[in-house]
């Protein structure tokens, strides 16, 4: 039986101080990786790096915007210094922004004129480039920048975090459901890429988890469920959320070069069943 072992492994966790990448670093801290956690939440990255140390981890946090390839290269220096070559990269950096949202599921030519509607056509273009560049161009330049360390090496790895709209785009985020869509995509083009040189390259698509990203589209302000969750749940054949902590298993058996050593190049959804619900 495999124990996910990671001693002495230096990870990288871009978007490492957010609610689900968390809880990666902790995993991985406690199993001996030396993680370095990247990430612009100044904040939360000192209380996680502290909360990491203080339960025996080890583990180094870094302000990081990966978008800008000059301060990822800098941050990569820093970590090559620190504790020598990579042999992991988790590209968690990602999100939605409501530039890129619009109010309603379905185009309705009565309400076209409305003054305060927000369609397809009101779309502003620089939320769009910014919704599919953070988690497009955040999974490329850290991998381009990272994966150096881990060529002609054993046991290296790379995880891209996608979604459940790469498999079928979700209503209202038509940003994000194209970037994850190419996020997916990338995984098995850089599996194949990466084949002949030992780096293994998976992703995993979470389903639905209630997180501050999301917080305005599942739930009123009174804290009631709003349709969009009665829907998910719907349509979900567990019929819950899931908790980030239900995402560490997968992620684990994929980060390990003994336990998925013949496993590259898959997208595995972890979603309570919805991929594999028809809704009848």
């Amino acid at each position: 039986m495999f124990e996910h072992e990671f001693k002495n492994k230096v990870v990288v966790v871009t978007g490492g101080s957010g609610v689900l990448c968390s809880y990666f670093c902790k995993e991985l801290a406690r199993r001996g990786a030396k993680v370095c956690i990247l990430s612009l939440d100044e904040k939360r990255l000192v209380d996680l790096e502290a909360e990491i140390r203080s339960d025996g981890g080890e583990a180094t946090s870094f302000i990081c915007n990966v978008l800008d390839k000059e301060v990822v290269k800098k941050v990569h220096k820093q970590i090559l210094d620190k504790y020598g070559k990579v042999d992991i990269l988790i590209n968690g950096a990602g999100g939605n922004n409501p530039k890129a949202t619009t109010n309603d599921e379905f185009y309705d030519l009565a309400n076209a004129d409305l003054p305060n509607k927000k369609d397809f056509f009101d779309l502003d273009l620089d939320g769009i480039n910014f919704v599919f560049g953070l988690n497009f161009s955040g999974t490329l330049i850290p991998t381009q920048e990272f994966a150096p360390d881990m060529v002609g090496r054993e046991g290296t790895t790379i995880l891209n975090i996608s979604s459940m709209n790469a498999f079928t785009p979700l209503t209202k985020i038509p940003a994000y459901s194209a970037a994850k869509a190419a996020v997916s995509n990338f995984t098995k083009w850089l599996a194949t890429y990466f084949s002949k040189v030992g780096i293994r390259v998976n992703a995993i698509a979470p389903g639905f988890f209630s997180t501050a990203q999301n917080k305005a589209l599942l739930w009123n302000e009174d804290g009631s469920p709003t349709a969009r969750t009665k829907k998910i749940l719907n349509n979900t054949p567990m019929g819950r959320f899931g908790e980030p902590e239900e995402l560490v298993g997968a992620v684990l058996w994929l980060l390990d070069s003994k336990a998925s050593s013949f496993v590259t190049g898959v997208v595995l959804p972890i979603d309570g069943g919805f991929s594999a619900y028809s809704g009848v």
